[in-house]
C-alpha cells in the first residue's frame, strides 16, 4: 500500500435530537472526517469519535487534530504499511490517544479492502449478511416522553432498547418502562455514574429483567466492577474501562464482567478490536457494539466489524435516519425488521458523498508524502 495524502476535515452535523447522558447533552457533532489517498486513485475513509470536550474520555476533536497532525500521520508517512495491522504497531510508540490512532487505522483498512475489491467485513474476517439492531435512548425531561420514544422504537422494530441512567433517573424509570413493555429486551447504561456505596440500590434494578448493566462504576475501573458483579445476578457489561486487548484480558480474568461492549475509536482500530473479539469468543463473553453517535462513515465501520462472529447481542449501530436529516454517505443505512444487512462492495460499502460532506465541513488540511 502506497499512501500519498490524507486529507483531515473538521465536520459538524446537526442531531435530529438532544442526546442526553449521564455526562452531558449533545445538540450536535464535531468530528474529524479522515480521507487517506493512495497512488492507485483509491481513497479509504474514517471518521474520530471525539467530541470537543473530554467528558467521555481525556480526547477531543481538537487533540485528535493535534496528535494526527504532528504525530501520527508523519509516523504513517515514514512506515512501509503492507496490511492495516501494521498501522497499530507503527502508532505503539505514541501512548493512548486511541480514537485519534482508530480514525487513521480505520481509513487504511477501508483503502485496503477497496483496492482489493472486497468488502471491509470480509477483509476484518466477517461471516453475518446482517446485524440485529437496537437503540440508545438518552435521558428524557420526563418518564412520559421517555415511553412514548420506546413505544416507537419497540413499533419501528428495534430489537433491543438501551435507556440512560443515573442517580435519581434509574429504578423507577425501569419500573415504568417494565410495566408497560414486560417483554422488550431491556439494558440500562449507566455511564458510570455509580460507586460500591450503590450496590443496594443497584440490586434493586434486578428485579426488572435487565439484559445488562453498562458500565456502572469509574470509566477506568475494572477491580471494583469484580466487586459488584458478584453481589449481581444481572451481567455488567464493561465499556469505557476496556481501551485494551489487556484490558479486556484482565476484566475477564477478574471476572469484572460478563458482556463487553466494543467501541473501535475507544480501542484504537479495528486490529484491537478483532484481537478483543477473538478473546471474548474464546472465553464465552458475548459483545456488541456500542456507538458515539457515529455519522455514516463511522457507522458503516460499526457494522463492518459487527458482522464477526461473537457480536452476538444487538448493537447500538442504528439507521442513519435515527440521528440525522441527511447522512454523508450514499446510500444511507436503513434498516428492515430490526436487520442491518452488510453491505457486500468494497470497502465500507457505502459511497461518501462529497457535496454533502463539503456543506458540513468547517475547515480540512491535506497533508502529503
Amino acid at each position: 500500500m502506497e499512501i500519498k495524502s490524507i486529507i483531515l476535515r473538521h465536520v459538524k452535523m446537526e442531531l435530529l435530537n438532544p442526546f442526553t447522558t449521564s455526562v452531558g447533552t449533545e445538540v450536535d457533532k464535531d468530528f474529524i472526517l479522515v480521507e487517506v489517498k493512495s497512488k492507485s486513485g483509491q481513497s479509504g475513509w474514517a471518521e474520530s469519535v471525539s467530541i470537543m470536550e473530554p467528558i467521555y474520555n481525556e480526547e477531543t476533536v481538537r487533540t485528535n487534530w493535534h496528535i494526527m497532525s504532528d504525530h501520527l500521520i508523519p509516523i504513517l508517512f515514514a512506515s512501509e504499511i503492507r496490511h492495516p495491522d501494521d498501522v497499530s504497531e507503527v502508532f505503539r510508540p505514541i501512548r493512548g490517544n486511541f480514537n485519534a490512532k482508530a480514525a487513521l487505522e480505520g481509513a487504511v483498512w477501508d483503502l485496503y479492502a477497496r483496492e482489493r475489491g472486497v468488502s471491509l467485513s470480509k477483509a476484518l474476517g466477517g461471516e453475518k449478511e446482517k446485524i440485529e439492531v437496537g437503540v440508545s435512548v438518552g435521558i428524557q425531561e420526563s418518564e412520559i416522553k421517555m415511553l412514548k420514544q420506546i413505544e416507537g422504537y419497540v413499533k419501528e422494530g428495534y430489537q433491543r432498547i438501551k435507556v440512560k441512567i443515573k442517580p435519581g433517573w434509574d429504578v423507577h424509570i425501569l419500573k415504568a418502562i417494565r410495566a408497560q413493555f414486560p417483554d422488550i429486551k431491556l439494558m440500562a447504561d449507566a455511564n458510570c455514574a455509580y460507586t460500591l456505596n450503590d450496590i443496594g440500590h443497584l440490586q434493586r434494578m434486578e428485579e426488572y429483567n435487565l439484559m445488562m448493566i453498562e458500565q456502572p462504576l469509574d470509566h477506568d475501573d475494572i477491580i471494583d466492577h469484580a466487586k459488584l458483579q458478584s453481589h449481581l445476578k444481572t451481567p455488567i457489561c464493561l465499556d469505557e474501562s476496556i481501551h485494551t486487548f489487556e484490558d479486556a484480558r484482565k476484566a475477564i480474568e477478574l471476572g469484572s464482567c460478563r458482556i463487553m461492549n466494543l467501541k473501535i475509536g475507544r480501542v484504537g482500530g479495528l486490529t484491537e478490536s478483532r484481537k478483543i473479539h477473538d478473546l471474548c469468543r474464546d472465553h464465552n463473553i458475548p459483545m456488541w457494539c456500542g456507538g458515539m453517535l457515529e455519522a455514516g462513515i463511522g457507522r458503516a465501520h460499526n457494522i463492518a466489524i459487527t458482522s464477526l462472529s461473537n457480536f452476538t447481542l444487538p448493537g447500538d449501530t442504528a439507521p442513519s435516519s435515527h440521528y440525522w436529516k441527511k447522512d454523508i454517505i450514499d446510500p444511507e443505512v436503513t434498516m428492515e425488521d430490526g436487520f442491518i444487512f452488510v453491505p457486500q462492495g468494497p470497502g465500507i460499502g457505502y459511497e461518501p458523498n462529497r457535496s454533502k460532506i463539503e456543506d458540513v465541513t468547517l475547515y480540512s488540511r491535506t497533508f502529503t508524502k
